[in-house]
């Protein structure tokens, strides 16, 4: 059974930088079924600059236990976007049990940087709707095509078209194990 999973790009279990054009990208994860004990979780948002890491977004979670895909979007306001082209450092905890003991908790991490949306790309974009994931995936925009699949994904769960085009994303990043797993939860969160 897979373990706690950041669909993104990696390298041996490691992720590498992956791109977006969003000031609010969502995030991606597969998590596996999880005792009642394990229910609390938390994502955070840092940018980095050099050496100094400044937190932009911390926020407790409440999962639902059940196995399968979830996606986190921080919420709307400027203070939490993300600026063009700096790195931004994330991470995804659940906690098992105690919050305060680190050794009974698991996370993934990875990290993203957005990109300034170019004329190219955007009429791209225009072209390839509502199938967005298209343009995006050729330019190697990976959370904005990840999540507009999985926006397409989640609202058309019979679509064999974009059932296909979700698996070969994630087998494209070695993600096959999960790849049939279902959206089981959205986070929008509000502030």
């Amino acid at each position: 059974m897979a373990s706690l999973t950041a669909l993104v790009p990696g390298d041996g279990g490691k992720s590498v930088l992956a791109l977006t054009v969003a000031e609010n990208p969502t995030f991606w994860f597969y998590v596996p079924e999880l005792p009642d004990t394990a229910r609390s979780a938390e994502f955070v948002l840092q940018m980095q600059d050099g050496q100094d890491v400044q937190n932009v977004y911390r926020t407790p979670l409440t999962l639902s236990g059940k196995r399968g895909i979830i996606s986190i979007t921080p919420p709307p306001q400027p203070q939490y976007s993300l600026k063009a082209n700096k790195k931004y450092h994330w991470y995804f905890h659940i906690y098992c049990g105690d919050v305060g003991k680190t050794s009974d908790n698991f996370y993934v991490d990875g990290f993203v940087q957005r990109q300034v949306l170019t004329q190219v790309l955007d009429s791209q974009l225009k072209t390839a709707k509502p199938r967005e994931y298209i343009a995006y995936s050729a330019n190697n925009i990976w959370y904005d095509a990840l999540t507009n699949l999985g926006q397409l994904r989640r609202a058309n769960p019979q679509d064999a078209t974009i059932n296909k085009d979700w698996v070969d994303l994630l087998n494209a990043i070695g993600l096959q194990d999960i790849a049939k797993e279902p959206i089981v939860q959205h986070y929008n969160l509000e502030k």
